[in-house]
Formats: C-alpha cells, sequence, structure tokens
C-alpha cells in the first residue's frame, strides 16, 4: 500500500533530517510519494516542495523578525492545503517556531489526520508549556534520552529509538597524526548565513596563523549549500592551500581535525570522530537573550550529552585565531584522548538502527498500526 506524507523542515539540519528518514521510509515503502517545505536535501531526495525554506532559520530574534510575516501567511497557506487535501501523514522537522504553530492551526481548523514531531523543539531547556503543546497537537518521536525521560516524567506521550545520525554516519578508520610541519584541517563555519559571516575571517585568519607553524598544512572551507559556496567565492579566500568543498562530509573526511560552528556538524564530527574544536559568535545584543533561554555550561551537543567538555568550546571573544589555533594544534599532536570520549558518545545516542526505527515508526502511524516499542 502506498503512503503520501507531508514533511516540513525549516534549516539544514532539519532539511538534512527530513531528506533522511525520506529514504528511509522509501526502503519499506517503494512507491510512497513525498512533498512538504523544505531545501536542496529534500528536493533530492525526492519531495515535490511547494516552499523553499531556504533562508528561513536565522541568528536571534532581531533578524528573525522581519520574516515572521511572511513565515506566518506560508503557515497558514499550508493548514489549510492540509486541511483540505488531507496526506497520511505529516511530520514536522525541528523548527519549532513555525512547525509548532502549523501544528496548532491544523487542529484548531479541523485537521484530524496523524502529525509526528520529529526531533520535538526544546529539546535542552524543558519547557513545560511547550512539552505539553508538542503533545497536544502531535505524536512526537524524540532523538535524545534525555528528552524523552522528560516527557515522561510530564506523563506525557514520546517515541525515541536514538538519534539518527548513529544510522548514518560510521567512524573513520584510525589515522595516526599529521607530520608536525602539515596536516588537513576543515573549517566548517555554520549553514546560514550570519553565522558563515560572523566565523569564516576567525576560521580563515586561525588557518594562516596555524599554517605559519605547519608550512604544509592544507584547509578545506566546507561550505553547506549553493548559498554560502556564493559567500565564500565572493570573499576570495580560496587558495592553493585552502579550498572550497560542498558539504559537511568531504571535509571531514578528508581532515585530521576540524574548527566547527557549534551545531549538528559537531555531532556529525564526533561520530566521525575528528578531532574538533568548536566556536560560536553572534551579535552583542543577542547574548543576554542566549543566556535566559540556555543555562547549561555547553553548548556543543557532544558536551551536552557526555556532560563534561570532550569538544573545547570558544565563545564570543575568545574564538581568536590564536586561540583557536593553539587548540586545534594540541589536538593534532594527540587526537586520541578525544576519541575515546567521542566513542563513549556514539554508544549513548541509542541503537544502531536507530533511523530505521524512525521510519518504521512513521509508516506505523500513518497506517494506523501499531508502531514498534520505544528503546527503554
Amino acid at each position: 500500500m502506498s503512503l503520501h506524507i507531508f514533511m516540513s523542515a525549516g534549516e539544514a539540519s532539519g532539511d538534512m533530517s527530513a531528506a533522511a528518514l525520506a529514504e528511509a521510509i522509501r526502503a519499506i515503502v517503494p512507491d510512497v510519494q513525498f512533498e512538504g517545505i523544505g531545501a536542496e536535501r529534500m528536493r533530492s531526495a525526492g519531495f515535490r516542495l511547494h516552499s523553499d525554506a531556504h533562508g528561513w532559520s536565522s541568528m536571534g530574534p532581531a533578524a528573525a523578525l522581519g520574516k515572521v510575516p511572511g513565515l506566518f501567511l506560508t503557515m497558514w497557506r499550508h493548514a489549510v492545503a492540509l486541511r483540505r487535501h488531507s496526506v497520511d501523514v505529516v511530520v514536522l522537522v525541528d523548527f519549532g517556531a513555525f512547525n509548532l504553530r502549523l501544528a496548532k492551526t491544523l487542529r484548531l481548523i479541523g485537521y484530524r489526520g496523524p502529525v509526528v514531531y520529529y526531533f520535538p523543539p526544546g529539546a535542552w531547556m524543558d519547557r513545560y508549556k511547550q512539552a505539553h503543546a508538542v503533545a497536544r497537537w502531535t505524536r512526537p518521536l524524540t532523538a535524545f534520552r534525555h528528552q524523552r525521560d522528560y516527557y515522561r516524567w510530564l506523563g506525557l506521550d514520546i517515541a525515541f529509538f536514538g538519534h539518527p545520525l548513529v544510522s548514518l554516519v560510521a567512524p573513520r578508520p584510525p589515522r595516526p597524526p599529521p607530520p608536525s610541519d602539515g596536516g588537513c584541517v576543515a573549517l566548517l563555519p555554520g549553514s546560514r548565513r550570519d553565522e558563515v559571516r560572523r566565523h569564516l575571517e576567525r576560521l580563515v585568519a586561525a588557518f594562516t596563523v596555524l599554517r605559519a607553524r605547519r608550512p604544509r598544512l592544507r584547509g578545506l572551507i566546507a561550505a553547506a549549500n549553493a548559498e554560502t559556496e556564493e559567500l565564500i567565492a565572493q570573499r576570495a579566500f580560496a587558495s592553493e592551500a585552502l579550498q572550497v568543498v560542498r558539504g559537511a562530509g568531504p571535509a571531514l573526511d578528508a581532515a585530521d581535525a576540524a574548527w566547527i560552528a557549534s551545531g549538528t556538524a559537531v555531532l556529525e564530527a564526533a561520530l566521525r570522530e575528528v578531532p574538533t574544536v568548536a566556536l560560536y559568535v553572534v551579535a552583542p545584543s543577542e547574548i543576554e537573550v542566549g543566556r535566559r533561554m540556555w543555562h547549561g555550561p555547553y553548548i556543543t551537543l557532544p558536551n551536552i550529552l557526555l556532560g563534561k567538555e570532550v569538544v573545547p568550546e570558544l565563545l564570543q571573544d575568545a574564538a581568536t585565531p590564536e586561540r583557536l589555533a593553539t587548540e586545534l594544534e594540541l589536538l593534532l599532536a594527540d587526537p586520541f584522548r578525544q576519541q575515546a570520549n567521542m566513542r563513549d558518545l556514539r554508544s549513548g545516542l541509542g541503537a544502531p538502527d536507530a533511523l530505521q526505527r524512525c521510519a518504521q515508526f512513521v509508516v506505523a502511524v500513518a497506517r494506523a498500526e501499531p508502531p514498534p516499542p520505544s528503546l527503554l
């Protein structure tokens, strides 16, 4: 029996997660039809996109404010269309500012079909009202054990099978440290335009500092999408020693170590066991907003999940080219301790077939069948 599935993703990590989930669903239901809201990854995975979400995500509330009217109209347009032409299941992927409102609006206008929330919002903030809203309007499917535990503590239903990246990203074969005068490093400035603008010059400057110490050092700048690739090209950073490649995967596969803007890419690097230094820089006006939203000691996923600083975090003024170069050089010389912690991270993220189990869950919900049991 074929299926018709609508997915909504609003940023690069969600676009990647939706595309991967779609491929896993297609392995179960080959003639499935996908449509929705997304970007490059989803389009390449065979989605018919009604809205392109490229450029929707923003750094900070000030940057997001101007996008609100357009996103609100887009949300209403899709809610009405889904009410008129129902699909077998709606799958919302992260991007809570948009997707949670879409879920609520669907229910308020009478949509009765199943809605799955894949990567529910607020995973690190334990928001009581938000958790209840997610559970009320959707069937949550989390990638994080601690979010599963929080929902259950509140008496709310939630499914958990592990993080899908465990299924998608294998550890690299062990490699020795590079020669003291060389090596290859990856520069991942982020997927949003604002992230690239804030991080890229610092990373290129850090590469220059490190190359002065290691004259045969090579670098790879990872462009997350076509817009990022064009932005990097405009700044003319590419040279014989520093090249631009499309996507995090090729850059991380070739690198002995990496500088990465905090986000899903840090988790991907950890699962590949690529020695990593994380950075993140926001506008001064956004610092206090961030502090009100997040009170934890770390901001990168591996450190949050392990409860200790495995990946060095250089934030704001601490992310100087000299500090970035020094921290990465230490990892180039001795990557083994960090890599051992990265192996512990993998074992704590759930079953190795997590993505396949998530796909089975979505198919079961779409077909009104009993879903597979969650991990205990």
